[in-house]
């Protein structure tokens, strides 16, 4: 009776290391990954640059429908890529410009899956050192999820339920850059760029992991905390007996 309880006491603290060390493992990845990302999360003022919004979970496990992406002022002009398996539909404001842009999935997206939708954004001159937010409403068969959050001044943008994707603007590009830019504002790209653009859409649908690499880290972190745990506990029982 003297041992069994020691031991008993043992295996418990051992099982509630190794669930935690696993848990953080699994919930960290699945955390980060619940999300609408956007890539590159950096662009130059003055010029255009592809942004791609991809994202692998639907709404409480329901498929995703569409994806609704308001444009942010600083943006001059904003030209959806075309791609297999989305219906594409403008807002247009008073210049023209593009204030939403709404992608229709010709087939619901199914909770788990990666899919992304791509545009063409030239960031105007004004818009250099600012942080522009694109707020992304995700419509689903069931239910929604508006991407809108932002941060406060000194609060942590990962603390937020539901952020909205952000781009870092920076200085205004050069010259041959800009131009670039103002032909893209003016339609008249070659059908090169728009095959270019559509591959790099496609390439960061297949490519981007599920996981960002923070939770890649944190999952490790977790799993190794899980680990140590065992170990330790394994020890003390070794000294003890």
């Amino acid at each position: 009776m003297t041992e069994s309880t020691p031991r008993s006491s043992r295996t418990r603290r051992v099982a509630i290391g190794v669930a935690a060390g696993l848990a953080l493992a699994i919930g960290a990845p699945l955390a980060a990954s619940a999300h609408v990302h956007v890539t590159p999360e950096t662009a130059s003022a003055g010029g255009t640059e592809t942004l791609t919004f991809s994202f692998s979970h639907g709404c409480d496990g329901s498929p995703t429908t569409a994806l609704a992406i308001d444009i942010p002022e600083g943006v001059g002009n904003a030209t959806p890529v075309v791609q297999g398996g989305w219906t594409i539909t403008r807002e247009l404001g008073s210049a023209g410009v593009p204030t939403r842009v709404v992608y229709t999935a010709d087939t619901p997206v199914e909770d788990g899956l990666k899919a992304a939708v791509a545009m063409d954004v030239l960031f105007t001159e004004g818009a250099a050192d600012t942080t522009l937010p694109f707020p992304v409403t995700q419509t689903c068969a069931e239910g929604e999820t508006a991407w809108t959050q932002l941060a406060e001044d000194g609060e942590d943008p990962h603390d937020l339920d539901a952020p909205a994707p952000l781009v870092a603007v920076g200085a205004v590009a050069d010259d041959a850059e800009a131009g670039h830019g103002d032909a893209a504002a003016d339609g008249a790209g070659d059908a090169s760029h728009e095959g270019a653009a559509a591959d790099a859409a496609a390439g960061d649908a297949a490519s981007v992991p599920s996981a960002d690499p923070v939770a890649r880290w944190l999952a490790a972190g977790g799993l190794a905390a899980g680990i140590a745990a065992l170990v330790v506990v394994l020890v003390r029982g070794r000294r003890k007996a």
